[in-house]
């Protein structure tokens, strides 16, 4: 059964400047951060700056206005990570992955021929996030 939105959540902390980032992208609507845990190299994420647990519950404008900007990063993201294609992904809810209840969307680049790794398996340094948000932020 849903809970009701936590507005104690990592993200929000994330977003106040309470917990380091590595950030893309940043607005009144959102703010794009690299993924520590990648499932490849260049993996992002894009966050609401107002609170909604996920999809299921966001209201549809804010929805609407969050979604151009993940356009935005998301044909960033492919070009400056020169990947094959992008992919890209919501969960709602625990039984669908979703592991931190404030709506986000990863943006993953694919490569041919190369496997992604699962979400966790490997951390990357503070260095190399750095230089790939860079590189990121180069093509916005």
């Amino acid at each position: 059964m849903p809970s009701s939105y936590d507005p104690n959540n990592i993200f929000t902390k994330i977003i106040a400047g309470d917990i380091p980032s590595h950030k893309i992208f940043e607005d009144d609507v959102c703010v794009s951060i690299m993924d520590i845990m990648p499932e490849s190299r260049g993996h992002v994420l894009v966050v609401p700056k107002k609170g909604a647990r996920n999809l299921i519950d966001v209201d549809p404008d804010d929805l609407a206005e969050l979604m151009k900007r993940v356009q935005k990063i998301a044909v960033a993201v492919k070009k400056s990570m020169r990947a094959d294609g992008i992919l890209l992904r919501q969960s709602s809810e625990e039984v669908a992955g979703q592991t931190v209840y404030h709506l986000h969307f990863h943006i993953i680049p694919c490569y041919a021929g190369q496997r992604r790794n699962r979400h966790g398996e490997v951390e990357v340094s503070n260095d190399d996030l750095a230089e790939i948000a860079e590189h990121i932020r180069a093509a916005l």
